[in-house]
C-alpha cells in the first residue's frame, strides 16, 4: 500500500501534451485537422456504403462500414476533451467522465483492433479461396464477425472499468496523460493494483495479439498468392494494394505494443505520447482513404450521391 494520503475524489488533473509551450500553439490546429478529416471520411464511409445496398451486401465493405464507425467512437472519445484542454487552463476530467473515457476509449480500439483482423480475413479468402467467397464469407458470416468484434471489447473494457472504480487514489491526482488510460490512471493508484496489472499482461496481451497473428497469417498467404501471378503488374498492383493495409495494420499494432507492453508502461513520456497520438489520431483517419476511398466502388458510389444531389 502507498503511504501517501488517499482521498475520495471528484473530479482528476489532467497533464496533457508533454510538449513545449512553442509547439503546444501548433496543437490545437492540428489535432482539431485531423479530427475534422476523421469525422469527414469516416462518416462519408458510412453514408456511402448504407445509401448503396449493393456495397452493404459486399462483405469488405459492410466490415468497413463497421470500422468506420469503430473509428468514429475512438477518437470522439479523446479528441473533444483533448482539444477542450488545450484552451483550458484547467485541465480538469470528472471522475464518471474519466471512467467513461477509459470504458469507451478501450471498446472502441479493441473493436478496431478485431475489424482490422476480419477484413483481414476477407482479402484473404478473397484472394487465396475465390471459388469459396461466397460460401466463406456469407451475410451470416460476416454479422458473426460483426457482432464478435463489438461484443468481446464491450465485456473486456468493462472489467477492466469495474477494476478501475474499485481503487482508491493519491492526491495531487494528475494523470500523466492527455486523456484517462489504464497505465497513466494507475500511476496515481494507493491501493494494490497486481491484479489489474496482471490481467494487462494475460488477457490484455491475448486480445491484442490474437487479431495481430490473424492479420499477420492472412496477409502472409496473400503474399505468398500474389507471387503465383504470372503478371508483373498484376503483382505491382495486388502489393501496392495489400502493401498499404498492412502498413496501417502495423503502424497501429506496433504503436499500441509499444505504449502498453513495453516495461515500465506506467511511466508515459514523450516516445509514448508520441505513439499515443498515432493510433489515436492519424491512423484513424489514415483507414477511410487506404481502405475504401481509393477503390473503383466507392468513388463510382460517391459519383452517383453527387450526381443524385446536384440533378
Amino acid at each position: 500500500m502507498n503511504p501517501r494520503n488517499t482521498t475520495h475524489v471528484s473530479e482528476f488533473l489532467l497533464q496533457g501534451f508533454p510538449f513545449k509551450v512553442e509547439f503546444q500553439r501548433l496543437l490545437f490546429p492540428l489535432v482539431l485537422s485531423a479530427y475534422l478529416l476523421t469525422l469527414l471520411g469516416n462518416v462519408t464511409i458510412i453514408l456511402l456504403i448504407h445509401s448503396n445496398m449493393q456495397l452493404l451486401q459486399t462483405p469488405m465493405y459492410f466490415l468497413l462500414s463497421h470500422l468506420a464507425l469503430a473509428d468514429l467512437g475512438f477518437t470522439s472519445t479523446t479528441i473533444p476533451k483533448a482539444l477542450d484542454n488545450l484552451l483550458s487552463q484547467k485541465k480538469t476530467i470528472s471522475y464518471s467522465g474519466c471512467l467513461a473515457q477509459m470504458y469507451f476509449y478501450m471498446s472502441f480500439g479493441n473493436s478496431d483492433s478485431f475489424l482490422l483482423a476480419s477484413m483481414a480475413y476477407d482479402r484473404y479468402v478473397a484472394i487465396c479461396c475465390p471459388l469459396h467467397y461466397s460460401i466463406m464469407m456469407s451475410h451470416r458470416r460476416c454479422l458473426q464477425l460483426a457482432t464478435v468484434s463489438w461484443v468481446v471489447p464491450i465485456i473486456h473494457s468493462l472489467l477492466y472499468t469495474l477494476l478501475m472504480a474499485r481503487v482508491e487514489f493519491c492526491d495531487p491526482e494528475e494523470i500523466p496523460h492527455f486523456f484517462c488510460d489504464v497505465f497513466p490512471v494507475l500511476a496515481i493508484c494507493c491501493s494494490d493494483t497486481s491484479l489489474i496489472e496482471l490481467i494487462v499482461m494475460t488477457e490484455g496481451v491475448v486480445e491484442i495479439l490474437t487479431p495481430f497473428v490473424l492479420v499477420v497469417i492472412s496477409y502472409a498467404c496473400i503474399f505468398y498468392s500474389i507471387l503465383k501471378i504470372p503478371s508483373a503488374t498484376g503483382k505491382l498492383k495486388a502489393f501496392s494494394t495489400c502493401g498499404s493495409h498492412i502498413s496501417v495494420v502495423v503502424l497501429f499494432y506496433g504503436t499500441v505494443s509499444w505504449v502498453y507492453f513495453k516495461p515500465n508502461s506506467k511511466q508515459t513520456g514523450l516516445q509514448d505520447t508520441v505513439a499515443t497520438i498515432m493510433y489515436t489520431m492519424v491512423t484513424p483517419m489514415l483507414n477511410p482513404f487506404i481502405y475504401s476511398l481509393r477503390n473503383n466502388e466507392m468513388k463510382a458510389a460517391m459519383k452517383r450521391v453527387i450526381k443524385r444531389q446536384f440533378r
